[in-house]
């Protein structure tokens, strides 16, 4: 086997915390190497949620006005029953964020994320190399070699392990940890808001929650589709690490039961699906979860979360800006660096994952708590919908 050397940080994973993190660190002057399975980008997805906290950071980057050609800006966070219909409570999105957090809440095709996050990529002069598998890697004093299927191994000083909730690396890292099934599936679709009828269309964030389900949807592409998810209890796929199965709508309607006639029509008016199997790992519990001398773990492959906060690719964007931060701190030893990389990131992503976890309980309550959520909502709306610790704490670009 030869070696190929690359006195440089070496990103596994083109997704988009692997970009994110390719971009952050070629800012801060160092030389990456970003490497992909897939032998060319596909930029497929669902739509995903952008908190300011997120946006502030890709902002940084050079990055606002390219977000900013390819995103929605919703007007409002809206919760309704998914039975009656009635509005729970609403909380105001745009303007409201930049004026207490200083950015804005989008929601954004995860495609057209990845593009915009590719082509900052090129534009930095991050080295792309496609269609290389990763089997493992191995440490020696001054550096570590990562192991591809082919004929050749890569050294480099740091390795960041950004390749997803079935990461390869992590287990190595951490054997016995798998993520597992939630014992939820995600219906999702994206249709275009011109075939909906007007009164279907929705420029605003709407959470419907309900008893074992709960449906999300919001606009993307500047408003021109809708991005629907339909969360409901089930059984684990067989092919469940093939998270991205057809379905159809008469099949959602089966798995949701008795929804009011507002959100049964909205549903209907959907012809297909894409089913996922949720899978996720319990909260980080310490810093070494994160890392092991010169590698370290980062999004979904470190703290791989429920989608019920909208933090997925948040956390995968912070954690971005922290590593590059801290590996272009002077003074420390590249295990330093990583440690207090790791050390700054697993008791937020730890929050966000038992959070995550939380708001699916209150999503799909029935009785006397979902009772007691509807009145604390609509009472309390704003208060409760807001999420200040998330939103204006994290990393400071």
């Amino acid at each position: 086997m030869s070696i190929i050397d690359r006195e440089k940080l070496v990103v596994v994973g083109g997704g988009i915390g692997g970009l994110a993190t390719a971009i952050a660190c070629i800012q801060k002057g160092m030389a990456i190497q970003l490497i992909e399975r897939t032998p060319q980008y596909s930029h497929v997805g669902a739509g995903i949620q952008l908190g300011p906290n997120v946006t502030r950071i890709l902002q940084a980057w050079g990055l606002g006005d390219a977000l900013a050609k390819v995103a929605a800006y919703p007007k409002q966070l809206q919760a309704r029953d998914a039975r009656s219909g009635k509005v729970l409570g609403t909380l105001p999105l745009a303007g409201r964020a930049e004026t207490l957090y200083g950015a804005p809440y989008v929601t954004v095709h995860r495609a057209d994320l990845h593009r915009v996050l590719h082509k900052g990529a090129q534009v930095d002069g991050v080295g792309l190399w496609l269609g290389q598998n990763i089997r493992g890697w191995y440490e020696k004093p001054e550096r570590v070699y990562v192991q591809t299927d082919g004929p050749q191994s890569i050294y480099a000083s740091a390795l960041i392990a950004a390749d997803g909730l079935w990461s390869v690396l992590r287990r190595q890292m951490l054997v016995t940890d798998r993520p597992s099934f939630s014992g939820h599936l995600a219906y999702r679709a994206m249709v275009s808001q011109a075939d909906l009828p007007a009164h279907l269309r929705s420029d605003q964030v709407t959470v419907w929650m309900g008893h074992r389900l709960h449906v999300v949807h919001y606009p993307v592409r500047g408003g021109e589709s809708l991005n629907l998810v339909a969360i409901v209890h089930g059984k684990k796929p067989e092919q469940f690490q093939n998270w991205d199965q057809d379905a159809d709508t008469r099949e959602l309607m089966q798995s949701m039961g008795k929804v009011g006639r507002d959100l049964h029509e909205r549903l209907a008016s959907v012809p297909a699906w894409r089913k996922w199997a949720l899978h996720n790992s319990p909260p980080l519990s310490s810093a070494s979860e994160m890392v092991q001398g010169r590698v370290a773990l980062l999004g979904d492959a470190a703290h791989a979360m429920l989608p019920y906060l909208a933090q997925g690719a948040g956390m995968a964007i912070e954690d971005a800006h922290v590593v590059a931060q801290c590996l272009s701190t002077d003074g420390q030893t590249v295990q330093e660096q990583l440690q207090a990389y790791a050390e700054q990131r697993w008791e937020r992503n730890a929050r966000v994952q038992a959070r995550a976890v939380r708001n699916g309980q209150i999503f799909h309550a029935r009785g006397l708590e979902a009772i007691g959520r509807n009145l604390t909502m609509r009472f309390m709306g704003e208060r409760v919908m807001d999420v200040p610790w998330l939103y204006g704490e994290g990393p400071n670009p």
